[in-house]
């Protein structure tokens, strides 16, 4: 069944006929007791019965709908229609109602300990903004729409997690680091999950997202040495493209003179000091050049 109007009038204009139907009964009330014949107390009696009547069912007509608030109606049990609209409203009496807030929420998850895609064990949590778009879906589809949004919310992170790894150096598979991207996916994925209940959902990104306690210390390490090994690679690349620099210098201004043995002792010495953690000691030769 689709979302539908509920009938509905003006509540002022049912509330101008609920005092008509008021002053009605205290007419009828004061002809009785002023002693008329017995056919027309009947008649005054069965017109003041069905005047009370009246005035019940047109009391128990009224609702008042606040902004971004749905008022789902249902007349013994069976579903009649939702009134969207803000204000005070007449609708068909002795009838149910049930609020529900079409405002956009916003809720994070627990942190979940879940194994990414490499298998190591991640902690990851998101926040998810949703607002309710179908009344009768959010009332009716599901027990409880909130506790629906919560579940499929955790199960969509779970499933993300491990279809990703925490990070990755291939350019062409994404990692739970990529924000944009996995923020997309969970996303999607969300929509579709709720979209039964009458969900729409806004937003979903991570909020949380770090190595479990057991391995955190062993993959701090790790990433240390990966930093390590490009840094002195990348050292070690400028090294040698100055080297190569001082020696053509060298050889362009005519400085000195070198054999390829001294020349291989020079790149030596200026890879040490270059590529070194310390810093380096020189060592004033006094001699000549080969001694």
């Amino acid at each position: 069944m689709e979302l539908r109007r509920a009938f509905r009038l003006n509540g002022f204009l049912m509330l101008g006929v609920f005092v008509l139907l008021i002053i009605g009964i205290v007419v009828e009330s004061h002809a009785l007791s002023t002693g008329a014949d017995g056919a027309a107390r009947t008649v005054i009696g069965v017109a003041m019965a069905a005047t009370i009547l009246a005035a019940v069912l047109a009391a128990s007509g009224f609702i008042t709908v606040n902004p971004n608030q749905a008022k789902v109606i249902q007349f013994f049990g069976r579903y009649i229609g939702s009134v969207n609209e803000a204000g005070f409203h007449w609708v068909t009496p002795l009838s149910s109602r049930r609020g529900i807030s079409l405002r956009i929420r916003n809720f994070e998850t627990q942190k979940l300990k879940v194994n990414d895609l490499d298998g190591n064990p991640v902690e990851i949590a998101a926040v998810v903004v949703y607002q309710v778009v179908d009344s009768y879906k959010a009332a009716f589809a599901v027990d409880d729409y909130e506790d629906f949004v919560r579940t499929q919310s955790e199960t969509a992170v779970r499933h993300l997690a491990t279809t990703h790894p925490y990070q990755t150096d291939d350019s062409s598979t994404s990692s739970l680091r990529d924000g944009a991207e996995v923020a997309g996916e969970l996303t999607t994925e969300l929509r579709a999950r709720t979209e039964l209940a009458g969900i729409e959902i806004i937003e979903a990104r991570i909020t949380h997202l770090a190595y479990a306690p057991e391995i955190a210390q062993a993959m701090l390490v790790r990433q240390q040495a990966a930093q390590v090994v490009a840094a002195r690679s990348r050292i070690v690349e400028g090294a040698v493209g100055m080297v190569g620099m001082a020696l053509d210098r060298l050889a362009e201004q005519g400085v000195v003179d070198l054999d390829e043995e001294r020349k291989a002792a020079m790149v030596s010495n200026l890879l040490v000091v270059l590529c070194g953690d310390r810093s380096a000691a020189p060592v004033v030769n006094a001699g000549t050049l080969y001694a």
